[in-house]
């Protein structure tokens, strides 16, 4: 059976407190104005702990006038430090986009409310209330997937390709894209790739040793495995000292086929254990023209012995013009730009040995896309063409 109870507004309520004081037997007042003594006892106490504050009725919180300012206080102290809270946990899915973000939300409702996320992370709550009850569209869906596989491929790249090597990559994959919408969503997500930076000349070439005339003449692309290596040095910085790399590529598939890292620049500790290597791991054609720069090391007898037994003929760039042996020189601008200043640190000679057998033989020989071999893998390419 259900009780109906009678209402009383806040001003009777103040007024019959206000008289209860004056009278001498409240339960007799009590009864004059027609409610029961304990209800008007109860009265009186929450009048006289919140004053002219008392019976705002549900929804009001009960303070006590002299404890407003600091009740209000605490209030926005407290309201201040869960927008914090609600914009620390947030931001990470904002510099995601708007399907994590709304995800967010989604999964907070109860904790912090839907609008008030809203506000904070300055999202249109009818967007996110569409994207819940509606889901979301094929167009939306595939510009998401698209950003998610540039992003990829820009750290897969370690940061350092940009537009058109990524469009190449995207459309590898199965995108239809061009440049410029790649480079559009590039700046939209913040990508900025690694730019290179000059490489400073280290070649001796200060000997009174024969140096043969430039026979590659700057002809960098060939058709055939085994007709035209190229070699240079360059030196690496650790934190006990330089280290020596030497190497040896294809200019065919410009794969590094022998490399040698020495502590000392001499013929035996370099260009000799970085060509028994390259003969081990590719065969040797007749005629084959073996190009470096001026340097002793490739102009010693030692060197030019090992050479002739093999029936190569031998090239060097001409004087003190390094684009004569560009290909050679561009591997090692392309391994500081992309190992040595990616790792952003001196490393130990240990590390550096590990480092750089890491990046020649799994990344820049088998997995790194390479443009003068048509935007593929030294192993596509092989494949491609053999």
């Amino acid at each position: 059976m259900k009780i109906n109870r009678k209402l009383y507004d806040r001003d009777f309520k103040i007024n019959a407190v206000k008289v209860s004081y004056e009278k001498n037997s409240l339960k007799r007042y009590a009864e004059e104005i027609g409610i029961l003594p304990c209800l008007l006892t109860r009265w009186r106490k929450e009048f006289q702990q919140f004053g002219t504050a008392s019976f705002q009725g549900p929804g009001f919180v009960r303070v006590h006038p002299d404890q407003k300012r600091t009740f209000e206080l605490e209030k926005r102290k407290k309201e201040s430090e869960l927008r914090f809270e609600i914009l620390k946990q947030g931001a990470p899915f904002l510099l995601q986009g708007n399907l994590p973000a709304y995800q967010f939300i989604k999964d907070n409702e109860k904790k912090y409310g839907v609008v008030r996320m809203c506000e904070v992370l300055g999202i249109g709550s009818n967007r996110y209330l569409t994207w819940k009850y509606k889901g979301i569209s094929e167009k939306k869906k595939y510009l998401i997937l698209l950003r998610k596989e540039i992003t990829s491929i820009f750290l897969d790249f370690k940061k350092l390709k940009g537009k058109n090597q990524i469009t190449k990559e995207l459309n590898n994959r199965g995108f239809t894209i061009d440049h410029r919408r790649v480079s559009f969503h590039m700046k939209t997500l913040g990508l900025r790739r690694i730019k290179k930076k000059f490489k400073i000349t280290t070649t001796d070439s200060k000997h009174s040793l024969y140096t043969p005339p430039n026979v590659l003449n700057r002809n960098f692309t060939v058709s055939e495995p085994g007709k035209f290596w190229v070699s240079d040095i360059t030196y690496l910085h650790t934190t006990k000292g330089f280290l020596y790399l030497t190497i040896i590529m294809d200019l065919y598939d410009r794969k590094i086929i022998g490399w040698n890292i020495s502590s000392e620049l001499s013929t035996i500790k370099t260009t000799i254990p970085a060509w028994e290597m390259a003969v081990r791991n590719r065969k040797t054609e007749e005629g084959l023209v073996f190009h470096s720069d001026r340097g002793v090391q490739y102009a010693s007898k030692a060197f030019a012995e090992k050479l002739e037994s093999y029936n190569c003929i031998r090239s060097m760039s001409g004087k003190g013009n390094h684009f004569d042996n560009a290909v050679a020189e561009g591997f090692f601008s392309t391994l500081k730009r992309e190992l040595i200043r990616g790792e952003n640190r001196v490393m130990t000679p240990k590390q550096m040995r590990n480092q750089i057998s890491e990046f020649i033989e799994n990344w820049y020989n088998k997995k790194r896309i390479h443009t003068s071999l048509n935007f593929k893998t030294i192993e596509e390419f092989n494949t491609l063409n053999s």
